[in-house]
């Protein structure tokens, strides 16, 4: 407060009132005192008014000041020095997060990357003993895994304080954690940490991605635990989930999915994926996948393989996963084969899960039974929250469509036709009168009774291999003679040959694919692909008009239609579809399953092994036997298997020839051919690649 001195009018304490008051030798009343007291008063204000007001001093400023001083004292106690050793792509990254936070940060690298720090905010040294000297209360080694041991031997420790916490950010634990302990001294802190994400992947922020953290041997006392918890502070204020665990626990977890999402990701994109015109939401994820891991070097990847000693058998098991599944492809392959060498000889094993009897067609190729339930798509009862339209059109729009296979995906496609006010009849192997009365189907167990209603369009929802022996069994001669077939099969070559093969002329034809299924088209086809041939339609008014009455299903419900020959369609689908399905199943032969520390990647592997373990195997091979593109695709496959393996243990017999001659070569690990796929399938060497001492 101010002290200004014409008001300053002293007044008695009431201490010494009272002792006034009951003094012997003074007879002054209380009321005469009162008066006494106003009338000092009134002579004040009038010396205010003749007087100016002048400032005699500023006794307050002092408790400002003192104030924040003690809040400028706490914002710096929580405050750290951190040294950011390896300052690449990841370091600034991490950096940038810490300045925001309010810390020091520091820097060094063997680039000079000081335009980069200064623009940051960060010091950055060119001399490592010079930032040592500023005693930073933090280390953190931003490095290559494979360089890592070379930077923590190159640090001048005597230059640093000696209970200096160090930190390591490395996609292994058990490695660097044996490193620190066996090269720093007892009284340095050690946190082994693994941010679980990158530049790319954190780029919109931390929130909800993990941070796994082990702390290895921090002091017990009090400023160096509240040093730990200020640094894991960063992350968890970022909204990290955080994660501690043992570096050996992680280990064994992070060989399962993160080795596996990176190997996967690397052997697809040997296979150069292109996006397509017709990419089902399995195959984005597949090429989202190989723009994650090839952001990341193969130093890193290399890193995963060498210094985590559960990767080399999670590579075996995968290897052996894909092993199997071409046994078990070829092997169907070679049934067919001998069936078609020593005829009925021998019984052909169309399924060796269920050992059915094949049935032959006239001309004597081999058939597969009709599925009582089409296995190659789930049942789920599509959402029932749009009413029901077109049914106020005119009868003379409406199509009797006729679904020849009446499973679960026969079912899905029903229940959209009737909406759309088409007359829908059905008829199937198995009795689902019940299922087709629910829906609004006629159901039919007679074949023959069914084309004596003369359906505008035959509709044919069978699987890939039952689909001859289902045509060559309908009593054709019963419909109309300009009846249309429609396909809906996931390879569109075979149904349209074989159409057109046993056909009649006068027949329309019209090969379809809508990619999609019960499950991802549960809640609306809007935006879903519907791939369609028209390989042979009438010209004559009525039947254009039909053929665009059936794709106008597909076309209100939103679908993206794309009119496609079925040889561009094939070429595409053996490209994108077929791996996404060897893909699949080669990962649910792993086994694998959800850890605490899934990175979005490995979600991504767990969705696709989920999505193809919905199908059943008959789909997979039908895809395989009947694409004529899908065997250039698995040779390509497996030679880019057989690529990353090579240049994997290439470097891995470096490193032990390193170890038995010692200087007898040059570095191996400096410098080393990567082997690449030409675009032909063959191995082809590209040029060196040089390791880099920051992380990616």
């Amino acid at each position: 407060m101010l002290s200004l001195s014409p008001l300053h009018i002293s007044f008695p304490k009431p201490s010494s009132l009272h002792s006034c008051l009951h003094h012997p030798l003074l007879s002054l009343s209380i009321s005469s005192y009162k008066a006494h007291t106003a009338t000092r008063f009134c002579h004040g204000l009038r010396r205010c008014r003749q007087r100016r007001l002048k400032v005699q001093a500023i006794d307050a400023a002092q408790f400002f000041d003192y104030e924040s001083k003690l809040a400028a004292e706490f914002y710096d106690s929580n405050k750290l020095k951190i040294a950011v050793i390896g300052f690449g792509n990841f370091g600034q990254f991490l950096s940038k997060t810490f300045i925001r936070h309010g810390h020091t940060v520091l820097a060094h690298s063997r680039s000079d990357y000081s335009l980069t720090a200064q623009n940051i905010g960060v010091s950055f040294f060119k001399d490592l003993d010079d930032l040592c000297e500023e005693h930073p209360d933090v280390i953190l080694l931003c490095t290559s895994i494979i360089s890592a041991e070379f930077v923590l031997e190159s640090l001048p420790l005597q230059r640093l304080k000696r209970s200096t916490l160090i930190v390591d950010v490395l996609s292994v634990k058990e490695f660097p954690k044996s490193m620190l302990l066996k090269a720093l001294p007892g009284d340095f802190d050690l946190l082994c940490t693994h941010p679980m994400f990158g530049p790319e992947s954190g780029r919109r922020g931390w929130n909800g991605l993990y941070f796994v953290f082990d702390k290895v041997r921090i002091g017990d006392e009090e400023s160096r635990v509240s040093r730990c918890d200020k640094f894991l502070s960063i992350f968890a204020r970022e909204g990290c989930r955080m994660v501690e665990m043992s570096c050996a626990e992680h280990d064994r977890l992070a060989a399962e999915s993160q080795f596996i999402t990176h190997t996967v990701g690397r052997l697809l994109e040997r296979l150069e994926l292109d996006s397509t015109p017709i990419n089902t939401k399995g195959y984005e994820t597949l090429l989202d996948l190989v723009e994650n891991t090839a952001a990341d070097s193969f130093d890193l990847y290399y890193g995963l393989f060498m210094y985590n000693k559960n990767s080399l058998e999670m590579l075996e098991r995968l290897d052996l996963a894909f092993e199997a599944l071409k046994k078990l492809l070829f092997g169907r392959l070679h049934d067919v084969v001998r069936k078609q060498l020593f005829g009925n000889s021998e019984k052909l094993q169309i399924s060796r899960e269920n050992n059915t009897v094949p049935n032959y067609s006239p001309n004597g190729s081999a058939l597969s039974p009709f599925s009582d339930a089409i296995r190659s798509r789930k049942s789920v009862v599509p959402s029932d929250n749009k009413i029901q339209i077109f049914n106020n059109l005119d009868k003379d729009l409406k199509l009797k469509i006729a679904i020849i296979g009446f499973g679960n995906f026969g079912q899905f496609l029903a229940k959209r036709i009737v909406r759309h006010g088409h007359t829908v009849l059905a008829y199937s192997r198995s009795d689902y009168s019940d299922v087709a009365q629910r829906l609004g189907v006629s159901y039919f167990a007679d074949v023959d009774d069914l084309c004596e209603e003369h359906p505008d369009v035959i509709l044919l929802c069978t699987s890939i291999l039952s689909t001859e022996k289902i045509l060559m069994s309908l009593p054709i001669q019963r419909l109309k003679r300009n009846t249309m077939f429609v396909d809906v099969l996931s390879v569109k070559e075979f149904p349209r040959n074989l159409f057109l093969q046993n056909l009649p002329p006068g027949f329309d034809i019209l090969c379809t694919h809508p990619m999609f299924g019960p499950e991802s088209g549960k809640n609306g086809w809007n935006g879903l692909t519907f791939v369609y041939d028209k390989v042979r339609i009438g010209s004559d008014e009525p039947r254009v008009l039909r053929c665009n009455r059936f794709l106008d299903i597909f076309a209100r419900e939103g679908c993206q239609m794309v009119e496609m020959s079925c040889a561009e369609h094939d070429k595409h689908a053996a490209g994108s579809q077929f791996i996404t399905h060897t893909m699949g199943r080669i990962l649910e032969k792993l086994g694998l399953e959800s850890t605490p520390i899934d990175t979005k990647g490995y979600e991504t592997l767990l969705k696709l092994v989920e999505n193809t373990a919905g199908d059943s195997f008959d789909l997979y091979y039908g895809l395989f036997m009947y694409n004529v593109n899908a065997m250039e695709q698995l040779e390509r496959l497996d030679l880019a298997f057989e690529s990353l393996k090579k240049q994997l243990f290439g470097r891995l017999h470096g490193v032990l020839r390193r170890q038995l001659f010692e200087n007898a070569e040059p570095e191996v690990l400096m410098e080393k051919p990567v082997l690449m796929l030409s675009e032909n399938g063959t191995m082809i060497q590209s040029s060196s690649e040089t390791y880099n001492f920051e992380k990616e």
